[in-house]
């Protein structure tokens, strides 16, 4: 049997714990847009060192970095800060979250690739 589906899920299970104490303890949204970013971040480093070693990526990738990122919170908050009155605010977090999110990705690429 293949490991690949066990290895997502073990990855899913820790990245979705890790983002909810981390959520947790920021507080929507800000919580949710500090771990897009780091989360970019960390996919830019290991989309670099992990190069074409699969069980890696269905690991850290896949599994932990698809369970720890929240896009689809991110969404969410973005629609409740709408629905609440506050565009402004939504439009900031959305463009801040968007914008710091790629410079993060970016900055991860760049630093691994000066590691390797």
């Amino acid at each position: 049997m293949s490991l690949t589906l066990p290895l997502i899920a073990l990855g899913g299970a820790v990245g979705s714990i890790l983002r909810y104490l981390m959520v947790s303890a920021i507080g929507a949204p800000l919580g949710t847009a500090a771990v897009n970013v780091l989360g970019s971040f960390a996919i830019g480093v290991l989309f670099v060192l992990l190069g074409s070693r699969e069980g890696w990526q269905f690991l850290l990738i896949t599994g932990l970095l698809g369970g720890f990122t929240t896009f689809s919170a991110f969404s969410l908050d973005t629609l409740k800060l709408v629905q609440g009155g506050q565009p402004l605010q939504a439009a900031a977090y959305v463009l801040g979250s968007v914008i710091l999110s790629l410079i993060a990705v970016a900055l991860g690429v760049a630093l691994a690739r000066s590691l390797t």
